[in-house]
Formats: structure tokens, C-alpha cells, sequence
């Protein structure tokens, strides 16, 4: 080895331990309240270390450079663009994580190492390499979920089930349980996701989302207070919930549901950054990467994304951390989203607090189901449950807890069966009045159907209220083409409807008129009037406890009672055979 070529690889060595400080520190700092300035620097230390191995990749390969050592230092870069999009929202830095990912998949930077063992030293020097390619498919994996790609995500879940079946047979004296845990929670969130493979995008999509006809109504709220919605807390906290790595299901889709979808323009240039940033020099270790790939591409013709922080399995102490520390960057034309999904109930009452089953009478419902007892569990019902194992004041988050941030203006979306206790936020705000969406307290379902696998359903149909309104009816995941086609039309009719009856109400409260302009927050209002109506005429009975629930209210125009409300969703259950699944009684008399 000549001289030169071990210099190189030291000074490669040396970089790479000064970048990984730098990551280090970038990592460990909080996805939200600052941090770009350690980001930056671990970014700029990247950058120089990649350009040293593009530019002297034969001095460094010669002396000693391995495949698995750039194939870590293209993940970390992967690491970075990832984290920078959950700090910042930029559907760009998701494709440079994308990008990278790919290059290093298909170049086998990992997998070609692991195979060459030797022995002693050599061996669990490969069992360490076998675990990074671990984690680094499942971070590839995440990024591709949201991706929407598809094709992609089948091929590296099976990838991922292959490699594990290939390590526990490799090194039978190592415990891959956790692995094992993984592969089943990555089977259940991907059945739950993928449940009706021909949905469109859970993202803002202005063809499919946008109502041209009604741009004169919307317009009419600007001449007043408007408020955007340029920050969201996200968080979901529940036993057994699905999630994979630290992504919740219901988060993942909350998540989706706040950015818009890229135009096509924007499409077409990341599909071929991703294509031609990984066809070329496949057996070289660098390849074609520019590690400037992200900032090449933008959608100017829309705006910025809201930034959000997603806070998983918080502490209640660190979520009102969180909270106080957007609050005081919060602009004064901005409104904070905050979402919560979480159990009303501590790991031993789980069992007698289940959800029941939508359509069993209201007497069984109320003698099999105790929470429905007026004044039973008074002790339980107050509030939502952040923890692991056990109960205690730690872990309960009160209503209370919430209304010292209503100095700022909140929209506050409450998924649990405790949501009702939240309404103690509504005229006690302490300078801002509060917009609520609260969750029914009890999930609805078809008899002998399990819903849970699903996510919460009031989630559900606030992200994807046409999957919603077919798991809650039984259609099945093969349902032709054609008719969910159609069924998507008279949604987008539906929505039509319901925004032009809002915006034109009389005596709308200005708490939601001073935010219907914001495309995020109308749409999820719309889509509570969707779920609350599908809801409303899915029992036989109305009852509160299956009925989500707004405050302030919403005019009576938009009330399930409303023919207007009421007749798409008729329209919905014919054009899928279930309406014999809905009771569409005469509801004149019925109160919202």
C-alpha cells in the first residue's frame, strides 16, 4: 500500500469521525424549536467527506476503503434529508432521503460486505454490518411508505422478512426478537394502509380537494381575522396500536393529510432524480449521487407545506414542553393544530372500557359497556392516558393541561374514547376561543368485525373518509374499479355541497369563519361533517356516544338532520349495495 493511499483513507477515517460527531449532535436534538445551525454543519461535514470519496475513490478503495463505510455515510446523508423534512416539511428533502436510500439498496453497499465473515473478529464484524442494513431498510422503508411508492415498499418488506429468516439462520446463537416484533408490526401496519390499494393520495390535492365554485363564498372570510395554520403537534399514544419503528398509524396519516400533493411537474422531476441518481456505475463504491440532488427540485406553485413536530409515545411533561415551545414562535396570523390520539383508560380498565359494536341496541350497548353509565369511572373519564404500563397523575393529561396554550389560537383534534372531557376547554380559554373536533366515545363497527387493526377510526375519516366509510361498512378490498371510481365522484360532489352550505351559513361562529380560508383546516372540517352524518345514520338509534362532536357548534345547516348532509351519503351506500347497512329514517325531528 502506498503511502498516498493510506494517508487518503486516513484523512477519510478522520472526517467520517469528526461527521458522525457532528450527526450525533444533530440527531439528538428535538425535531421542532430550532436546530438547523447542528443540521447545517452535519450536512457541510458530509458534503466534504462524500466529495473525498468521489473525487480520490481509487487511493481510498486501495487503501482499505470498504463497501459497508460508504454505503454509512450515504445513510447518514439519507438520515439527515429525513430528518430534514420532518423538521421542515419539504416534500424535497423526503426525495434526497429517498434518493440516497435507493443508491445505497441498489448497489448493495451492506449486504455485499456481510457475506465476507472470515472468522472471529471478521464474524462479528459482519453481524454488526448485518445490523446496520437491519435498520437501514427499515428507515428506507418508512421514507418510502411516504413516498407512496408502492412497489417499492412490497419489495424491501420482503427484503426485510428474507434478511431476518437469513440472520437467525447465519448467527443461531444471536437474538433477533426484536427483529421478529418488527416484521409483525410492519405486517400489520402495511394490511391497515394498504386495505384499498386504488386510493388516492391522503395529501391535498388541489384536482381533487379544491372547489373552484366556491372560491367566491371562501373569499368573503378575508375581509375579517384569518388565520393559517403553519404549525400542527401530532401524537398518538395507545396499547397496541399500529405503528412501525416509531410511526404511528393514525400520526402517519395525520401527518400525509397537513402537505400538499406535489403537481406532476414536480413528480416527473424527483421520479427521475430518483431513476438517474442510482442506474449508473452500480459496482463502483460512490456512483453517480450529488449529495445537492434535493435543492433542484421545488413545486413553486405551492406553498410551504405546515411544519410539524411528531412527538411519539410522549410523556405528558414533554408534550406540554412541546407545546409551549411552538407557542412562542407561533406568528400572530398562525393557528397551532394540535392532535392527540390516546386511551382514555389505564392498561386495567382496558378490558372493561372496549369499544362496542355499532349496531347493538342502546340498552345493550349502555348495560354491556359500562364508560356509558352517566357518573361511572368519574375517576377515569376526565382524561387522556400518555404511558406505558400502570396509572397515576403522570401520565393523565387533563383538559386543564391544555387551556393555559389557549393565549394562542388552537385547533384542537381530540381522537379517544375520554374526548367528550375536552369540552371543559370551550369558554374557558384564556384569550384565544378554541376550534374542537372531539371523537366519538365509542367506535362504530358491522357485528363481529374487529375494527382496531384499522387505526381510530375518527382518524380515520378525518385522512381517508372514503377508506372510512368502506371499512365501517364491510366493503371489501377487492371492490371493483368502476365503483369506487364512482363512489370517489359523489364524494367529491358531496364535498362540493358541504362547503358551499358552510361558507354561505348564517350565524357561523367567526372562530371557524377566521380559518375556513385555510385549505387544512376547511377540509378537515368537512370531513367532520361527513363522519358525524355516516355516523348519525349508521345506528338505528341516535346516540351522543357514537356522534363526534365539534365546538363551537356548527350551524344546522350542515347537521346530519340536514336533507342536504343526508343525501349524498344515501347516494354513497347505494352506489356500494350497503345502504341496507345504514337506517336513513326520517331524521326532521332529531336533533344534530
Amino acid at each position: 500500500m502506498a503511502d498516498g493511499e493510506a494517508g487518503a483513507y486516513r484523512e477519510f477515517k478522520a472526517l467520517a469521525e469528526a461527521a458522525d460527531r457532528k450527526f450525533a449532535r444533530a440527531r439528538d436534538l428535538p425535531l421542532y424549536g430550532g436546530g438547523d445551525h447542528h443540521s447545517r454543519k452535519a450536512f457541510k461535514a458530509y458534503t466534504r467527506l462524500w466529495r473525498l470519496q468521489q473525487e480520490r475513490r481509487r487511493e481510498l478503495v486501495a487503501g482499505g476503503l470498504r463497501r459497508w463505510e460508504i454505503g454509512e455515510v450515504a445513510s447518514r446523508i439519507g438520515q439527515l434529508y429525513y430528518a430534514r423534512y420532518l423538521r421542515t416539511a419539504e416534500p424535497r428533502s423526503l426525495v434526497g432521503a429517498y434518493v440516497f436510500y435507493e443508491a445505497i439498496y441498489s448497489r448493495g453497499y451492506f449486504g455485499a460486505t456481510a457475506g465476507a465473515e472470515g472468522g472471529g473478529g471478521g464474524r462479528h464484524q459482519a453481524l454488526l454490518i448485518r445490523y446496520k442494513e437491519l435498520r437501514f431498510i427499515a428507515r428506507f422503508l418508512v421514507v418510502a411508505m411516504l413516498m407512496r411508492r408502492a412497489e417499492a415498499v412490497d419489495h424491501l418488506a420482503g427484503r426485510l422478512r428474507a434478511l431476518v429468516e437469513e440472520s437467525k439462520a447465519a448467527y443461531p446463537k444471536t437474538n433477533f426478537k426484536e427483529w421478529k416484533q418488527v416484521l409483525q408490526e410492519l405486517g400489520r401496519f402495511l394490511k391497515a394502509d394498504g386495505a384499498y390499494k386504488g386510493s388516492r393520495s391522503l395529501r391535498y390535492d388541489n384536482l381533487f380537494d379544491s372547489y373552484p365554485s366556491n372560491l367566491a363564498s371562501i373569499a368573503r372570510f378575508h375581509s375579517k381575522r384569518v388565520l393559517k395554520l403553519k404549525e400542527a403537534v401530532l401524537t398518538s399514544y395507545r396499547r397496541n396500536e399500529v405503528k412501525f419503528t416509531e410511526l404511528t398509524l393514525d400520526t402517519f396519516r395525520m401527518l400525509q393529510c397537513l402537505e400538499w400533493e406535489p403537481t406532476g411537474s414536480y413528480q416527473i422531476a424527483a421520479k427521475e432524480l430518483t431513476e438517474n441518481g442510482t442506474v449508473s456505475d452500480q459496482s463502483g463504491p460512490s456512483g453517480l449521487i450529488d449529495i445537492h440532488l434535493s435543492t433542484e427540485i421545488s413545486d413553486g406553485s405551492l406553498p410551504s407545506n405546515p411544519q410539524k413536530a411528531i412527538i411519539y409515545h410522549p410523556t405528558v411533561s414533554h408534550l406540554l414542553a412541546v407545546l409551549a415551545t411552538i407557542c412562542e414562535e407561533l406568528s400572530q396570523d398562525s393557528i397551532l393544530l394540535i392532535y392527540i390520539s390516546a386511551s382514555g383508560c389505564t392498561e386495567q380498565n382496558m378490558a372493561s372500557q372496549k369499544y362496542a359494536s355499532s349496531s347493538s341496541s342502546h340498552a345493550t350497548t349502555a348495560s354491556a359497556f359500562p364508560i356509558d353509565k352517566p357518573n361511572s369511572h368519574m375517576s377515569s373519564d376526565n382524561h387522556l392516558w400518555l404511558g406505558p404500563r400502570g396509572s397515576g397523575g403522570p401520565n393523565n393529561l387533563y383538559p386543564e393541561d391544555l387551556i393555559p396554550f389557549t393565549r394562542y389560537p388552537l385547533f384542537l383534534v381530540i381522537d379517544s374514547e375520554n374526548s367528550h372531557a375536552f369540552k371543559a376547554i370551550h369558554n374557558a380559554e384564556k384569550g384565544e376561543p378554541a376550534a374542537l373536533l372531539l371523537s366519538p366515545r365509542i367506535s362504530s363497527a358491522m357485528p363481529g368485525v374487529e375494527s382496531t387493526g384499522h387505526g381510530s377510526q375518527f382518524t380515520y375519516f378525518l385522512t381517508a373518509p372514503m377508506q372510512a366509510f368502506c371499512q365501517l361498512a364491510g366493503v371489501t378490498s377487492d371492490i371493483d374499479t368502476d365503483t369506487y371510481a364512482n363512489a370517489e365522484n359523489i364524494l367529491f360532489s358531496a364535498f362540493e355541497e358541504y362547503e358551499e352550505i358552510l361558507c354561505t351559513s348564517v350565524g357561523l361562529s367567526n372562530v371557524w369563519g377566521q380559518i375556513l380560508p385555510d385549505p387544512f383546516l376547511r377540509r378537515l372540517i368537512l370531513r367532520f361533517i361527513f363522519c358525524r352524518a355516516v355516523l348519525f345514520y349508521f345506528h338505528p338509534e341516535e346516540h351522543e356516544q357514537h356522534l363526534p362532536t365539534c365546538l363551537p357548534n356548527l350551524p344546522e345547516s350542515v347537521s346530519p338532520a340536514a336533507e342536504a348532509i343526508k343525501t349524498p351519503i344515501l347516494q354513497l351506500a347505494e352506489n356500494l349495495v350497503v345502504s341496507n347497512r345504514f337506517h336513513f329514517r326520517d331524521s326532521r325531528h332529531n336533533k344534530k
